[in-house]
Order: structure tokens, then sequence, then C-alpha cells
């Protein structure tokens, strides 16, 4: 036995070192093993070895984790003492479902100096992390064993129910149900991966009521369900949801009155449960005019037909040689009667004239426009296209005078947000600015605006709503205007400093600041009281829009409301029976007798609210649209003048003229009544009645050359135009008069419409043309043309200075010379009008000129040559012509007998007469001209 002596002989110091293994150890072991893998290998080395005993390691102890669990459960053995490989492994079958991870410590020991372990040495205490591997020892389970669904036949669905299978796993890749499947074969169904069963082809409830089958489930390591679901899917009878009797076209015909839009129509559910339904009607009338159909009259006619107190200033009235400072500003079509004018917000500013301003003065005005923000086809403004959009923008700005004080104000918009700066006395008071925030501002939509100030009051309206402002009282610095008046339109003056002055007090330079960006029609300006709001909404009322029929038959629980465009009608209701009901009674109404004919896009959108949100069901928009037919156009007819009108040239230079129109009659014929329907409605009555009854316009226009105002001049009673508030252009082209006012009115001007001649003036003829129109030239009349004639005296035919100024009149070359060529026989144009008596008169004078200059018998020439001819043969045989006893007989009777225009006693002239017949140009057929000479020998000859 040599063992105990060499380890006796071993030194008592030999075990010198603590043994060494890893800090940290990261370890793996499935459930169905207790052998944990560890990364890296459990290995404990020793700086004594190869010593025997000292160098080897005897054991590893495991300790508590950093939670004070995982040490009962693992244990560490050693596999081989000399290399210091070690082993972990559980005590006990580990479950992934109840915990994962396990955490603890292990030490190793070595032997110390001998086989009892004295002195032996233990290493740092190192980290081991366990996680337990899941193994797929669970199946999948239905959440429920049966699932059920009813679906209406003849449908494709997305979903029509969903199962759902659960796995106890613990790990995603056991756990997760990868797929689902219908075992049964030949059904008419798919399931996704997701559950959602959905139907392939439509289902038939004649065919096949219920539909059974059965499903199963999959997790992603291939474990079937442990049971199978069964799904039981019963189809309903055929049912489609939506609105039945919606007819796509809807007409309507003019002077109508209110006809319901959907008089058939009612909503079918499909026995699905409702508890909120809502439906909105759009009528898009947007393209007829601003807003709605406002085209029958412009704006002027329309205040006067809503009886809007007189005085109003058009602040951009349409550009003329009276209004010229709107000639710069570029206009936009407008598919109704108003004239729209666009801004840049740079360079399009109006300059309204002081002397329109001077008008202005006072604190009580109401301003009135349409606006629409940024305009059509406009470039964006210089401050906009660099991004900076709080910039105000102007749209009048103006400085008056009141009195010894001047007062300023300026109506501005800035964002959503409408502003007027009112200074009641630069000198003195202190401003106020009024704010409103409104959509209206910034939608970029046609808006009315009324704007009346009786300060410290200022009431708004938009639409022909009230507004109330927000008072603000601005004591910040603030550049004062100068005191001088003016009033700009699209803009602001800049600081007074920068104005240089002309003698007359006049800018010649003015910069302009806070541009207006967009369009603006109908500025007007009436000082004085503030405007009633009655007036107010007949201006804005649309004469068409949406209407309920008979709000008291409205169920309970049902809601209505009206935009007040008139444009957008909401029906709100919780019944489907009483929501029926009203929908039938939706109405268009047009209170326009000549209603502007074309189509009106129409529009229905539904929603509908479940209890059972997941298949409530979902209505597509429906769409259609309401055609107004061609109304029956009115029939104005004028009559009682012409075609003639003559009179001795005394009474045409008279200073009061003759009259043109004496007897005008003016008649307007309809063929339908008005709707006493539609005279219940605001407005109705006032635009219906007026609308069969009333003119907006006539003019009087002389034909050929524009009147020679040294000469000649049309009169119109100024009092009787001013005092019916009509509007007139007198200009040498034509006379306009405007403006809506009833036919007795205009026949009452027209008949005072008086045509004046200077002194010696009187020519050969003039004539003159008339027409009316209402509704903006939509209807005109016949156009009535009178011829005037002027009769000469015969004592004037002899005094030389008349003789010559008839033959100036007579052979001046000039576009009448078309109507004096038909007296001639060859002008097909006038054999069948009858001449008048002005022209027989005329012709006897030229007749007679031509004898006393020829002193004989000689061919007349053609007028129409200017006379050359017979100027030229005054001068042969001058000494021939005995003019002792000359006598003229005019018969001017005579030249009204044949339908060609020729005298029938010119057919039975003798031969003395052959030669002042041998050509057509030397004879007038309006006339007969007898000269009778009584020779020495007392016989008589005829010429």
């Amino acid at each position: 036995m040599h063992t105990p002596s060499s380890v006796s002989s071993l030194p008592r110091s030999a075990n010198k070192h603590k043994p060494w293994i890893e800090t940290e150890y990261q370890g793996i072991v499935m459930e169905n093993d207790n052998t944990v893998l560890l990364n890296p290998p459990l290995f404990a080395l020793d700086k004594d070895a190869p010593l025997h005993y000292a160098g080897e390691i005897c054991g590893f102890r495991v300790h508590n984790g950093p939670l004070g669990s995982g040490s009962v459960q693992f244990e560490a053995v050693v596999l081989d003492r000399s290399t210091g490989e070690g082993l972990v492994r559980s005590k006990e079958p580990l479950d992934c479902e109840s915990q994962r991870e396990h955490s603890f410590t292990i030490q190793a020991y070595d032997c110390g100096e001998g086989p009892d372990g004295v002195n032996s040495k233990k290493s740092h205490k190192a980290t081991v992390h366990v996680r337990v591997n899941d193994v797929n020892e669970f199946s999948p389970v239905f959440v429920e064993r049966r699932y059920e669904a009813s679906v209406p036949e003849d449908r494709l669905f997305d979903r029509i129910v969903r199962v759902e299978a659960l796995d106890a796993d613990c790990s995603p890749q056991y756990s997760q149900i990868c797929f689902y499947d219908i075992i049964t074969p030949n059904v008419p169904f798919a399931i996704d991966n997701d559950g959602n069963i959905k139907n392939t082809e439509p289902l038939d409830s004649k065919r096949q009521r219920v539909h059974t089958f059965w499903v199963t489930a999959f997790d992603c390591g291939k474990n079937r369900a442990q049971a199978d679901a069964q799904v039981v899917v019963t189809v309903k009878p055929s049912c489609k949801p939506g609105w039945i009797g919606w007819t796509k076209r809807v007409e309507y015909t003019p002077g109508s009155g209110s006809i319901p839009l959907f008089p058939g129509l009612h909503l079918e559910t499909c026995e699905e449960t409702v508890w909120n339904i809502q439906a909105t009607v759009e009528l898009q009338t947007g393209h007829i005019g601003k807003g709605c159909d406002r085209d029958s009259y412009s704006d002027r006619s329309v205040r006067r037909l809503c009886g809007a107190v007189r005085g109003e200033v058009d602040l951009l009235p349409p550009p003329s040689p009276a209004a010229n400072w709107t000639t710069a500003l570029p206009t936009l079509p407008s598919s109704d009667s108003s004239l729209v004018f666009s801004f840049n917000g740079s360079n399009h500013v109006a300059v309204v004239p002081d002397l329109i301003v001077s008008a202005l003065s006072g604190d009580h005005f109401t301003l009135q426009l349409w606006m629409r923000r940024g305009g059509a086809n406009l470039q964006p403004s210089t401050t906009q296209s660099r991004g900076n959009r709080k910039e105000e923008e102007t749209i009048v700005c103006s400085t008056v005078k009141n009195e010894d004080s001047y007062s300023h104000y300026s109506l501005s918009v800035h964002g959503c947000r409408l502003s007027l700066f009112y200074w009641p006395d630069v000198s003195a008071a202190r401003p106020v600015k009024f704010l409103w925030k409104l959509e209206q501002v910034c939608d970029s939509e046609w808006h009315h605006l009324s704007l009346s100030v009786h300060y410290p009051s200022v009431t708004l309206y938009v639409d022909g709503v009230t507004f109330d402002p927000a008072i603000i009282h601005d004591n910040g610095a603030i550049p004062n205007p100068a005191p001088h008046q003016r009033m700009l339109i699209g803009a602001c003056w800049d600081t007074p400093k920068l104005l240089v002055k002309t003698g007359n007090g006049l800018p010649i330079t003015m910069k302009y600041v806070g541009g207006y960006h967009g369009l603006l029609s109908g500025v007007t300006v009436r000082p004085g009281s503030v405007e009633p709001h009655s007036v107010v909404e007949c201006l804005y009322a649309c004469r068409e829009g949406l209407d309920f029929g008979d709000l008291e038959t409205l169920g309970s629980g049902m809601k209505v409301h009206v935009n007040p465009s008139q444009s957008v009608l909401v029906l709100e209701g919780d019944d489907i029976e009483s929501f029926n009901r009203a929908v039938q009674q939706v109405t268009y109404r047009n209170s326009l007798r000549f209603a502007t004919p074309g189509v009106r896009p129409l529009k229905l959108t539904t929603s509908l609210r479940c209890f059972n949100e997941e298949s409530c069901l979902s209505l597509k928009q429906l769409e259609g649209y309401l055609v107004v037919l061609q109304p029956d156009a009115p029939q104005i007819s004028l009559s009682g003048v012409g075609p003639h009108l003559a009179r001795p040239a005394p009474e045409f230079e008279s200073p009061s003229g003759v009259p043109l129109f004496p007897e005008l009659r003016i008649v307007c014929s309809l063929s339908h009544a008005i709707n006493t329907a539609a005279q219940g409605m605001e407005g109705g009555a006032l635009m219906s009645d007026a609308v069969a009854h009333t003119l907006d316009g006539c003019e009087v226009q002389p034909l050929g050359e524009e009147l020679n105002l040294e000469k000649e001049e049309l009169l119109v009673d100024m009092d009787l135009v001013r005092e019916r508030g009509l509007e007139i252009i007198n200009t040498t082209a034509y006379i306009a008069i405007t403006g809506a006012e009833s036919i007795s009115v205009y026949e009452d001007v027209l008949r005072s419409v008086r045509y004046r001649l200077a002194k010696g003036s009187a020519r050969f003829e003039r004539r003159f043309r008339l027409s009316c129109s209402e509704m903006n030239g939509r209807y005109t009349s016949n156009e009535l043309t009178l011829e005037v004639n002027f009769l000469h005296s015969l004592d004037s035919l002899y005094h030389p200075s008349h003789l010559l100024a008839s033959q100036q009149q007579f052979l001046h070359p000039s576009h009448h010379s078309g109507e004096l060529s038909g007296h001639t026989l060859p002008n097909p144009h006038r054999n069948s009008v009858v001449p008048g008596a002005a022209t027989v008169i005329i012709m006897v004078c030229v007749g007679f000129l031509v004898v006393m200059v020829i002193l004989g018998v000689f061919r007349i020439r053609s007028i129409h040559r200017r006379g050359d001819s017979a100027r030229g043969g005054a001068k042969e045989g001058s000494s021939q012509w005995d003019d002792s006893a000359l006598t003229i007989i005019v018969n001017p009777m005579e030249t009204y007998e044949s339908p060609m225009g020729i005298s029938a006693d010119t057919e039975g002239e003798g031969e003395e007469d052959e030669e002042a017949a041998e050509s057509p140009d030397d004879a007038s057929d309006d006339q007969r001209i007898i000269i009778k000479k009584e020779g020495k020998d007392g016989n008589a000859r005829r010429y």
C-alpha cells in the first residue's frame, strides 16, 4: 500500500489556486428532457493541475438565482475530475407552459490537498440562464362548438361568419393556428387562414334553405384540432336593401310652383334593425348663377322688384364713357346677368371718382356686394405665392367727408375672417374693428354680403342670414388716413406721405396695399337709413330650390334642415315608416315665371346606423337630374306707330320737337297663368306677378348715320325718367332706357321721346327703330321701324339758301343713297312700299331747280350720280326758256295708286311726255309732277 505514504509525503501548501469557471452560461432544455445544453460548455480549470487532488475538480454547487428560485430544480455533476467537465440537469420534468425560463448560480470546488478534501478551494459564482423549449403537446381547440349565421340569397359576401380556435402551447410556433379547413366536401363556402367563411356562389333559399358543414383547425406544428366545429348558415329569401322607386329624371314645367321630387320613393332595409337614418338631398344650381337661378333680372332690377330704397350708387358699373374707372378691370363671363370683375391682389384696383364719393357721406349707409374669394382662372397674388397668407385683403377702402370732419372705413378679409374697420372721426374718435369669423369667406363660392352701418350699430347679412360681430376697440398704432376724400375698390392706399398732389388736389401717384384676390359683382353703397331685413332676404332669396311640403305631416322623431341657399336638404329620423313619408314630402319649387331651362344635377346620399354595426347596410349614392323645361316665352308686341311720320319741317325745328311714338302701345301676352301656390312663398308673389308685366329696357336707334348733334337730337322727359328711377343712356347712336318697370311706365316714357331739328337742317328723311325687352334681353319685342318725312312749304322753296340746302341734302353721298334709290323703278326693294308725302315735295323742289337751271325741258339725270350731268346740261340752251307764266301742280294722292309705285296717269300721257319717259332713271315712281307753261299763244303745255 504505497498510496497513503505517497499522499502523506505531499507538502501542505500544494493547493495554491482556486478553480476557474466562466462568469455566465446560457442553457436550453426540452420539455421532454432533463439535460441542459450550456453555451459555453461547463468546464472548471485549476492551475494546480496536474497535481493530484489539488488540480482536480471534485464538484459543483448550485445556488439560488437573482429571484431566489431555480436551485431546487437543477443540479450540476462532475463528469471528469481531471478535465473539470461538468453537466447541469433538472431534477424533475420541466413545463414550458408554467415557466419558460430559469436562472441560478453555480460554483466549482477542487479536491483539496487529499482524499478527505482538506483545504479545498471554490471558484467564483457564475450565472446560468436556462430556457425551456416548447414541445407541441397541445392541439387546437375551437372557442365555440357551433357557429350560426343567416344571409339573404342572391348575394356574395366577403364574410358570413368567423370561427376561432386556440392552442395551449407556450411558443408561437405551436400555439399559433396556421390554417383552417372545411372538411365537409362540396359546399359553396370557403374559409381563409383567419377563420373567415364566405360563400363562393350566390345562395338560393328555394334550392337549399340551410347549409351545415364542419371545419377544423391546425397549429403550426401540424397538430389538428381535438374536435371539429359545426357551421350552420341559413339562407333568407330575396330582399334587396336600398331605395325603391327612384326616378333618375324629373321634369319641371315653369309656372308649376312646387312639385314633389320623390313621390313614390321608400327605403327597404330587409328586416335589418336600424336606429338612425339620415338622407341628404343635394340640388346643384351653382352653374345657373351666383348660387341659384338669379339670371332673370340684373341686380339693380332685382333691387327695384324687392322694394329696396332707391339711391344706391354702383361702385363697379359697366365700363362706359361716363363710368371709366372700371375700364381697366378684367371681366369674366357670367352665367347670370350681372357683370363680374376680377381682382388679382396687386394692380387690379378701381378708383372711384371724387364726384361719386362726395354723395356717400354720413355714418349711416348700406354696403352690398357679391364676393367669391380666389376667383376663377386667376393667378395667386404675390404675397400668397411667397407663402405669406396673413396679409389682409381689402375689398372697399373709403374716406368721406361728413360736414366738418372725415370718417374712414375699410372692409377686408383675412383668412376666414371678415372685418370692418370703422373710424367715425379720423381727427378725434378712436377706431373700432368689427370682426366676423365665417366659413363663407374662404370656401371659394359666391356669397352675397349686405353690411348695414348705423354707427355704433353694425348688421351683417351673409346670404340673407344675420351674423353678430365681435367688437375690437383697436388702440394700437394705426396709420392716420389723410383728410382727403377718396374710395378704392380692391385695395387701399398707402400712408398719405407717399401721395403727391397736383394743383387740383388729385393724386398723380398712389401706392396700393392689401390687394383683394377674387371676384366681385354688384358692389353698391346707399347712404342714409339701413336696408330693411325683408329687403335683404328678398335680394338673396333663391327663386328655386329644395323645400319640404308640409311640416305638420312630419312624424315624431323626424328632423328636417334646409341650408340658406336651399340647395341642400337633410332628413333625419329613427323610424322607417315616418322616414319614407318624409322623403316623399321633399319638393322642388321655382317661383320664377321664366325659369332658366336646363339640367340641375340631383343627388341622394343615405347613412344608416344599426345595432349590429358590422352587418349594417351600406347604400350607394343615387344620382339623377332635374330638367327645367323651356318656359312659354312672352310675346312683347309694339304697335300704334308708323310706318311713316310726316310733319311740316317747322314743327321739327320747334323747341319741343315732334313726338316719335305718340300712340305707342305695348302688349305682353302669355300662354299660361301664374300658379297661385307659388305666390304663397316668400318673394314668390312679388317676382311672379312682376315678371309677366315688367319690362327692363327699351332702345330707340337711328338707322343709318348717327345723329348729328349740331343739327338734330332726341329729347326724353327726364323728369318722368327720374321719377320712376329708370336709367337712360343718350348717345348719337341710340337711346337706351333701362330698369325694371311696368309696361305703362315704359309707354309713357317712350311717348315722350321727341325728335328736334336745328333751323334749316331738315333733310330728305330719317328712320328710327324701337325695340323693348325683359329679363335682360332674354325676351325681345318686335322691331318697330318709323320713317320720318319732312314736309316743306311752297313759299320756302323760293328761298335761294333753302334751295341750295335742299340740293346739298339730297345729293350728299351717304348710306342714305340706298334709301333714296328706293324711289326709282328698278329698285325692287321699294316697289311694295308706299312713298311718303315728303318724298313728293322734295322731288318737286329738285325738279323745279333743274327746270330753272336748264331753262327748258331736258332729261332729268340720276340723282345717285350726284347731279353732275344735270349741272353740265344747265349750260345748254339757256336762252330758249320762257318763264313768264310758270305753274307747278303737285298731286301727292296720285302716287299711291299702282302696287308697283307707278302712277296710273303716267301711262296715259301723250306724245309730249315721251321724252321725259324714255329712261327709268329720269322719272320717279313715288310721285307725279305736272308742269304747265302758258305761252304767248295762250295754250298750256304739259311736261
